[in-house]
């Protein structure tokens, strides 16, 4: 990264710090000399020569639609993708075009909406040629191209519908009105690129930051910049050169092991940017300048396959959305094309039929194309006892294959000002016989929070958003201590783990507290099919007055001399305490939610263990709780 490159770099950490208004919660970048970088060949000379000339050529080319064809002959699951996305492409011909209609400050619905109908109306076109989709695509497109502006003031929207404008112009390879083309290739360069190019000469601050916003919009950007290249060939080479050159300050997230800090639906979201981008590049120009192998960026598909649990929710940590779909995951799709390894590929899901799946992701009809692309090498089975390093660590146990008991352990390690994070180090979830137990609070709505003029994303220790119960420690399975926040700067990591049939992980959660506590480790323990054992050890310091355990549940609650009975869906779990036999648990009522803004969660409680300092005898604490399931 050149010096003035670099200095970019530190102006949009410093935007991102809370001198901008993007939507996440956000944490300090990599160091630059730490960040590994792609290979960036970009220049007019090179466009020219290296370009695909003939169109499609994003994700398509005409090798790849000829496959694509193929297997929709010979491949059952091809046809039944393919068969809801013609459902989907019909359901929209009988919708209104789009409007302009801003949300708050975002455009962000619309655009969406923009690229979902582009994917199928364009995936259809491909195949069929028929006129009247091609006619609705015209409509569409003139309809977005005409909006005043796609709301660069929050470019997330801006990605999206350049990348849904440039689709739509190359998947009809030519075939639209000369009048169309020439609107929409004006539409990308005047609401798409120019606006990412501030007089001033500054870069936006997503351009080299390190989150979601980067691959979204440099992904976008990409798109656009392909489909006018031989419009305007200086202002397409210098802006896939910067997307090229900033993309590894998100990439970096990924190292070492694949674990996404934002949380799964937002891998979700920059890795589907990300995997669209590298099969734009890669129909493009026949490679994508090592974008896809970038250190721990395929390694986290095993991360996303992990965030699934047994009972169709996510390992809901961060802005994590609950549940999924009964959809099969696109985005995982393509890390199973580019592997070979089934295990990625959700061809269940793929098979449910067609009129009995949910509305169609975004990005799926580029992702028929990575479905087509499968061919199986192996199916490595998905460990199960996982650990992941980075920014935000986590910890998974689950199963063996086919468990029938459906057990399911996720930990964390972490801090707040990690992008999207929550003061949740130390916290977890547990499921067993389809019953999530321990539970996380998830996300809740950034919209109905804003327009309060609620501040949603500053990160300092005391910035608003950990007043809320999903993002604070009060509202997570952890230690809190002396009723204080968790530092928010305090990395929480995982120190030692062990897999095998009784796998451990320690997560060293001293940081967090600062100098409340002198030190604090929380070791989980899965000793048994059904049971899960956490073991904090703790040492207090001349500051500690309360050690509060904590679970959060929405279980019933029975309580027992020795600890309590918990019922859901017809289940039990027990939860035994096994230092304390002579405190009881307390069990604290959060529906109603303590605050308005709270997220409402029906029967949610947090279950509590109180240790009073000063009956700490020794130089160390240890706290030792059981969860365990009952026998069948």
């Amino acid at each position: 990264m050149d010096t003035k490159a670099k200095l970019f770099f530190l102006i949009g950490l410093l935007l991102s710090l809370g001198f901008a208004a993007p939507t996440q919660a956000l944490a300090t970048g990599p160091a630059a000399d730490s960040v590994p970088k792609l290979q960036n060949p970009i220049t007019v000379a090179y466009l020219n020569k290296q370009l695909r000339k003939s169109k499609p050529r994003l994700v398509l080319n005409s090798d790849i639609e000829k496959h694509l064809k193929q297997k929709l002959k010979t491949d059952s699951v091809i046809r039944n993708i393919y068969a809801a996305i013609q459902r989907d492409a019909m359901a929209i011909r009988q919708e209104p075009l789009l409007e302009r209609r801003q949300i708050g400050r975002r455009l962000l619905a619309v655009s969406r909406e923009m690229l979902r109908r582009m994917n199928m109306l364009g995936i259809v076109y491909r195949i069929e040629k028929d006129p009247a989709v091609l006619q609705r695509i015209n409509d569409e497109v003139l309809a977005v191209c005409r909006f005043s502006d796609w709301n660069p003031s929050h470019y997330l929207d801006v990605g999206e519908m350049a990348l849904a404008v440039a689709l739509a112009l190359d998947w009809t390879a030519g075939a639209l009105p000369k009048s169309t083309i020439g609107e929409a290739e004006n539409a990308l360069i005047e609401k798409g690129i120019l606006p990412s190019w501030p007089a001033d000469g500054s870069q936006p601050w997503w351009a080299y930051g390190n989150n979601n916003w980067n691959q979204v919009c440099n992904g976008g950007m990409i798109a656009a910049s392909i489909t006018i290249a031989e419009r305007d060939p200086a202002l397409a080479a210098k802006t896939l050169h910067r997307a090229l050159d900033g993309l590894p300050n998100a990439l970096h997230a990924y190292m070492p092991h694949g674990v996404y800090p934002e949380g799964s639906t937002y891998w979700d979201y920059g890795t589907g940017f990300s995997v669209i981008a590298i099969a734009m590049l890669e129909s493009a120009f026949g490679t994508d300048f090592g974008y896809g192998n970038y250190p721990g960026f395929l390694q986290s598909a095993t991360f996303r396959v992990l965030t699934n649990a047994p009972s169709g929710m996510y390992y809901n940590f961060a802005d994590c959305g609950d549940k999924r779909n009964s959809n099969g995951d696109m985005v995982l799709a393509w890390c199973a094309q580019r592997t070979g390894n089934a295990a990625y590929f959700e061809k269940e899901r793929f098979l449910i039929p067609a009129a009995q799946m949910g509305r169609l992701s975004r990005l799926d009809g580029a992702g028929l194309v990575w479905a087509a692309q499968f061919e199986e090498k192996a199916e490595a089975q998905v460990p199960t006892a996982w650990k992941g390093d980075g920014p935000n660590p986590v910890v998974f146990f689950t199963g063996e294959k086919n468990d029938a008991r459906g057990y399911y352990f996720g930990g964390k390690g972490g801090y707040g000002k990690v992008n999207h994070g929550n003061m949740d180090g130390g916290s977890f979830i547990f499921e067993l016989d389809g019953v999530r137990w321990a539970i996380d609070p998830g996300n809740q709505g950034y919209e109905e929070l804003e327009k309060t003029g609620f501040d949603l994303w500053g990160s300092c220790q005391d910035c608003a958003r950990w007043t809320l119960l999903t993002k604070n420690n009060f509202g997570h399975s952890t230690l809190s201590v002396n009723g204080q926040l968790h530092r928010v700067d305090g990395m929480a990591t995982i120190t030692d783990f062990k897999d095998g049939p009784m796998p451990e992980a320690t997560v060293d959660l001293t940081a967090a507290f600062g100098d409340l506590l002198t030190s604090a480790h929380r070791r989980f323990i899965k000793d048994s099919p059904t049971s899960l054992t956490i073991e904090d050890k703790i040492v207090p310091s001349e500051k500690t007055t309360e050690i509060t355990w904590q679970l959060m549940t929405t279980a019933d609650i029975i309580l027992q001399p020795d600890g309590m009975l918990l019922r859901q869906a017809g289940k039990e779990l027990r939860i035994q305490n096994l230092s304390h036999p002579h405190l009881r648990f307390s069990v604290v009522s959060l529906d109603p939610a303590p605050l308005e803004l709270d997220r409402h969660i029906p029967g949610l409680k947090r279950i509590e263990l109180r240790i009073p300092g000063w009956t700490i005898a020794t130089d160390s604490e240890t706290i030792k709780i059981r969860l365990f399931g009952a026998e069948q």
